[in-house]
């Protein structure tokens, strides 16, 4: 046996990185009790339908390995929705492989088309995964600043992005955490770059029916030229309120899909086969269910919105997603982390702070995200606790 030498370290790049400050907040929620609009998870049920279709496949026996890229029923269904909805055709043997979630299928992909050198363009703030998901596959990331209130981009500033070693572009729309939607103005000019640096454009979708105020969800795939060169991102957690089921997938270019299975093969072999079966049967709800799935989410960012404006944070509209990006300046902390941490404690409320979605931590020290795929009562019990900050506001004024 050897005797040790005291040298046993990580990786280097993941020193690079810090745990997810999303599921700490979520640890922190539960050991002081408090109300979780941290973390994007319903706290209510899935549709009947979905959760019985997959109990049913358990009792089939439906457990054992489905095909490592996913059952064929079921990427014929994600193949036909996909065409349904907006247009492009979709081979399900040539270009769909179902992962372990939307977080696998990001990091199958970007595993199966970076190599080390190349330079992957973020925009900012970003779902905290992209940033690690870059250094894990060896890629430097380029990032380019959304800015509130509209969370815009500045073209020259995109361009100025790109250069011959550029290998993606990452997009999140709606994005989280600003429910920022983007317009077909914006994937034109970010199309016309993939274009011209031959970049690919790697599009996390996952809120696609989760959309506001008459908007309507473009993918970038559905714009012209971007079809050969757009992998979509997807999964079942958002639209059918099945996070933990985790189970995603990846559409790509034909040329694409042969890496993206094999990373995916050797990542995690395959997706849970009998929640594949009750996959099926999710994609294949009438289109009631989406309209009403909207209407129910814009109920309640109108209810969180209330809720946050009365107890003085400066909110940011969201047009699509389930978050509510905020100013919290009025509250005279040091920066986002104490103030959450505040909340969480005394208060009894976790959200998440600002900072966590940004590259330099001092662009988010003013920001907190909260979320509101939550039960009405959930909604009002954090209302009830939120009261608490009349006084701080009380005592700075």
């Amino acid at each position: 046996m050897g005797t040790g030498t005291g040298k046993l370290t990580g990786s280097i790049k993941a020193t690079q990185f810090t745990e997810s400050v999303i599921r700490e907040m979520t640890r922190l929620n539960q050991q002081y009790g408090g109300v979780n609009l941290s973390q994007g998870f319903p706290d209510f049920g899935a549709p009947e339908l979905v959760k019985e279709a997959a109990v049913a496949a358990i009792r089939a026996d439906v457990n054992q390995y489905a095909v490592t890229w996913g059952t064929r029923a079921f990427r014929e269904a994600i193949a036909r929705q996909f065409t349904a909805w907006y247009g492009p055709p979709v081979d399900a043997d040539q270009q769909v492989t179902v992962c372990c979630g939307a977080t696998e299928a990001m990091m199958a992909t970007m595993l199966a088309i970076i190599d080390p050198g190349d330079e992957v363009v973020v925009f900012e703030p970003f779902y905290e995964n992209y940033g690690p998901d870059a250094i894990l596959s060896g890629a430097t990331p380029r990032y380019v600043s959304l800015r509130e209130p509209g969370w815009t981009f500045d073209l020259d500033e995109l361009a100025a992005a790109f250069n011959n070693r550029t290998k993606a572009i990452i997009l999140n729309s709606p994005n989280n955490p600003t429910g920022k939607v983007f317009s077909r103005d914006e994937l034109e000019a970010i199309a016309a770059l993939c274009r011209k640096w031959d970049v690919v454009a790697i599009s996390d979708e996952i809120y696609e029916h989760i959309i506001y105020d008459g908007r309507r969800h473009l993918p970038i795939a559905a714009v012209e030229g971007m079809a050969d060169r757009t992998v979509t991102i997807n999964s079942l957690s958002k639209s059918y309120s099945v996070t933990g089921w985790r189970v995603g997938w990846a559409i790509s270019p034909p040329s694409l899909t042969g890496a993206i299975r094999k990373v995916h093969d050797f990542l995690t072999v395959g997706a849970a086969a009998p929640l594949q079966e009750a996959g099926i049967v999710a994609l294949g709800l009438p289109d009631s269910y989406y309209q009403q799935l909207a209407a129910a989410y814009q109920r309640r960012r109108d209810i969180l919105l209330d809720i946050l404006e009365r107890r003085h944070f400066t909110c940011y509209a969201p047009g699509g997603a389930y978050y509510i990006m905020t100013d919290i300046s009025a509250f005279g902390f040091p920066n986002d982390v104490a103030f959450a941490r505040y909340l969480v404690k005394e208060v009894g409320v976790a959200a998440v702070p600002g900072s966590s979605f940004y590259r330099n931590p001092e662009a988010g020290r003013t920001k907190l995200r909260f979320c509101f795929c939550k039960r009405d009562e959930t909604l009002a019990e954090a209302d009830r606790r939120l009261e608490a900050l009349n006084l701080v506001i009380s005592q700075i004024s």
